[in-house]
């Protein structure tokens, strides 16, 4: 086992682990220290506590120090720092005839690098931008493409639910989502219905699929052979949330399909809920 306290450098983003040093820390605390990208200032999102040691991702980098009036100042001018440098950015991709979308900067703590974030359709060629983003703030300077989901997480907005975006207000990590889950799900494979505003299939797909997993696990799905009270038919269609299966029993072929509780019946052989190829390709632009 071994101490840590969690890390979180975006107001909703991934905790990372450090050690603290000895030092006990609480949560909302401003704290200083050395990461992958240089020096940080991050706020404590998790408490000193034991953890597995394989958990960890090492090495466990210690905490430098914790952050006083003067690094909060420094943050503070970084911030508007990051503004001016946006600005900046946004008339030289301009002067360069560049095809990409500039979406954030981001200047390290101690200001030895600053990281520009865009989006673009394909490859860019920025080398002579870097050059020339290099010779105004006299130091690194990190272009790194995102994709649209990072961009709606970076920006924010509304969803078609009329709230914050899920992921700007307090996912830390994008939950994997897929078509196969809106199909199981029973919801239109509509573009336009289960996608969100950064154009890919919406987050909240997610929250419910474990449930509907469950329900699928015990509720004959459309196609399979069942038992009834009143004898053997086919699931035709089914309301999984309420459990009532609609079945067009054998013996009366030409009559409506009838309704039964999914505890009532004893199932025969069961059927799989598929995606069919066609609707994977239909809508491969919106997954992932």
């Amino acid at each position: 086992m071994a101490e840590v306290v969690g890390i979180r450098f975006k107001e909703v983003g991934k905790i990372y682990y450090f050690d603290p040093d000895g030092k006990e820390l609480k949560k909302g605390e401003k704290v200083i220290v050395e990461t992958a990208r240089g020096v940080e200032c991050g706020e404590v999102a998790m408490d000193n506590r034991e953890i597995d040691e394989e958990e960890i991702v090492k090495p466990l980098k210690k905490l430098m120090r914790i952050a006083d009036e003067d690094d909060l100042k420094k943050v503070k001018e970084n911030k508007a720092k990051e503004a001016e440098a946006f600005e900046i950015c946004q008339q030289k991709i301009l002067s360069h005839g560049l095809d990409m979308k500039l979406v954030g900067v981001e200047y390290t703590f101690d200001c030895a690098k600053v990281l520009f974030y865009f989006t673009a359709d394909g490859r860019v060629d920025f080398r002579e931008l870097v050059k020339d983003l290099a010779g105004v703030f006299k130091t690194r300077i990190e272009l790194r493409q995102i994709g649209v989901r990072d961009e709606s997480k970076m920006l924010g907005g509304l969803g078609m639910c009329g709230r914050p975006f899920c992921c700007s207000s307090f996912l830390g990590e994008f939950q994997p989502v897929s078509i196969k889950m809106a199909k199981e799900q029973g919801l239109s494979l509509n573009p336009a219905k289960i996608s969100g505003s950064c154009g890919r299939l919406m987050c909240c797909l997610k929250y419910e699929q474990n449930a509907y997993e469950h329900l699928l696990k015990i509720t004959p799905k459309p196609g399979a052979i069942v038992e009834t009270a009143e004898g053997a038919g086919t699931v035709v269609d089914f309301s999984l949330l309420r459990g009532r299966l609609k079945v067009q029993l054998h013996n009366n072929p030409d009559a409506p399909p009838k309704t039964f509780n999914r505890r009532d019946v004893k199932t025969v052989r069961d059927a799989k809920i598929r995606v069919a190829k066609e609707e994977i390709e239909a809508l491969k632009d919106i997954e992932g």
